[in-house]
């Protein structure tokens, strides 16, 4: 009983939505339909970069470039705004969920080779914001965005018009919160060790990520990155497979399914139609603070024609809880692998997150 207790609260997200999951499939009994529920696309990147991201730090690269950063820097709210930028720039062109993958964790070593772990929680609390935020500018920067794009046959111009004023001012947010944190000066560390590397490894899992970026672009089907993954990390590195977090990845299949039963339900089907037209930013909003904003825009995108309207709410609604945008999920399985409160994590996250939220709702009802 204890280690079930244990379970479920080092995985409290995947039990809930496990229990979201199966309570839904009373409604909806299994059938085939199930696999039209299932994102297989996403999965199949997620754990992809997931295992190429694994190998890299397991080599010791993300330890190696924190140094490196590290030794330039000269404060602590410094390194806050250089780490929230990348995350909000390079998730415009990776997408929110790869930015995460790839920068988080470098955070991670990076605070604890600063002995500044008393920073992890908001130095990531903001950088998840920041992915979320900044993969908004652009079409390819979150699967909602690329949705909405192709299903409404956006155009540029349109689309950039549409999000630019919130994803500028999240930006003078980040910039805000980043400069008026710790103040600290870091000391420089030196070169205390000599990082060797297995050029081999090395090379492999670079062009990895290149395949992995060209499926992420679409340039490539992902099943080639995926099948690519599998077979040169079972030949040459095969060890790093069993630190890839499996449980995220049926946390997303759990909330597919519960979302799509949910859209099979006439009852509800019958509701959306009488709320969503006119209302798109605000439902947008509350639907991504349950169902997280990629399925609710797929759910929301059949009962309107207002691209730009469902566009802002699903997007500024990736701020919230933690669901409301499944990449936050990827930041809070790395923290709690940390020796750090996740109860106080939540509550950061949760606090930072409501305040961009009301920032950005506040920016929509002035322009509107």
């Amino acid at each position: 009983m204890n280690r079930i207790i244990d379970f479920l609260k080092k995985e409290i997200v995947l039990s809930v939505s496990f229990v979201l999951a199966l309570i839904s499939m009373f409604f909806v009994p299994p059938s085939e339909k199930y696999f039209d529920y299932i994102d297989f696309r996403t999965l199949g990147l997620l754990f992809s970069l997931m295992t190429i991201m694994a190998g890299l730090n397991k080599m010791g690269i993300f330890r190696l470039l924190a140094k490196n950063l590290l030794n330039k820097a000269k404060t602590m709210h410094g390194v806050t705004l250089l780490l929230v930028l990348l995350c909000f720039f390079s998730s415009m062109l990776i997408t929110n969920d790869v930015a995460l993958i790839t920068f988080v964790p470098f955070s991670v070593v990076l605070l604890k080779l600063a002995n500044k772990q008393n920073r992890m929680i908001f130095v990531v609390t903001l950088e998840t914001i920041a992915a979320n935020l900044g993969s908004m500018l652009t079409p390819i920067g979150n699967p909602q965005n690329l949705y909405l794009f192709s299903a409404y046959n956006m155009s540029i111009s349109d689309f950039f018009y549409t999000i630019a004023p919130y994803a500028m001012l999240s930006l003078g947010l980040l910039v805000i919160f980043s400069l008026f944190s710790d103040k600290s000066k870091l000391a420089n560390l030196g070169d205390r060790e000599e990082v060797i590397f297995d050029k081999r490894l090395l090379t492999m899992y670079a062009v990895l990520f290149a395949i992995a970026l060209l499926s992420v672009f679409r340039v490539l089907n992902y099943i080639v990155l995926l099948a690519a993954v599998i077979v040169f990390v079972l030949i040459f590195d095969r060890k790093v497979l069993l630190k890839v977090d499996y449980s995220l990845l049926f946390t997303f299949v759990f909330l597919f399914i519960f979302i799509g039963n949910l859209g099979n339900i006439a009852q509800i089907n019958s509701w959306l139609s009488e709320i969503v037209g006119g209302n798109e930013v605000v439902v947008g909003v509350l639907a991504s603070q349950v169902f997280s904003n990629v399925p609710a825009v797929i759910l929301l995108s059949g009962f309107t024609c207002n691209a730009a309207a469902l566009m802002i709410g699903v997007n500024i609604g990736g701020l919230g809880t933690l669901i409301a945008s499944m990449a936050s999920l990827i930041s809070f399985k790395f923290i709690q692998k940390e020796s750090v409160s996740i109860a106080k994590y939540l509550g950061v996250f949760t606090l930072l997150n409501v305040v961009f939220l009301a920032a950005n709702l506040a920016l929509w009802v002035v322009v509107k």
